[in-house]
């Protein structure tokens, strides 16, 4: 695992732990770490609720990320109990559509396993 991939697993794996805000909701059951191309980290975890109206780790880090201005990243990953997840479909969308140059970002699908979102996404819904 590269310096910048262990830096960003530690960040993601220090925010989960399952946390209940009541018997329907919970969260941090998955953390996401990413960087940008200019270097900056954003963190995000995750709300499952039970009508679809939760949202992903992936997309609480994106959300920090457009907050400040930036939309290029370059690495990212998600953590669960698990270890390491690939992100969703949803996520996937997301990451290409927040900038088209993200179709180069590296994500971290497994331990020793580094892939580009491109390879992730090869049919892209929209250009």
């Amino acid at each position: 695992m590269d310096q910048d991939f262990e830096t960003l697993y530690k960040k993601a794996s220090e925010l989960t732990g399952v946390k209940e805000l009541n018997k329907s909701v919970s969260y941090a059951h998955v953390g996401c770490a990413l960087m940008t191309d200019q270097g900056n980290i954003y963190t995000g975890i995750c709300i499952d609720a039970p009508c679809g109206i939760g949202f992903c780790a992936e997309h609480a880090a994106i959300a920090e990320m457009l907050k400040n201005n930036e939309s290029k990243i370059a690495k990212i990953i998600a953590v669960g109990k698990t270890g390491i997840l690939p992100p969703c479909g949803r996520c996937r969308e997301l990451i290409k559509l927040v900038n088209s140059d993200n179709m180069k970002t590296q994500v971290m699908i497994a331990k020793d396993t580094i892939v580009t979102l491109e390879e992730l996404l090869p049919n892209a819904w929209i250009a």
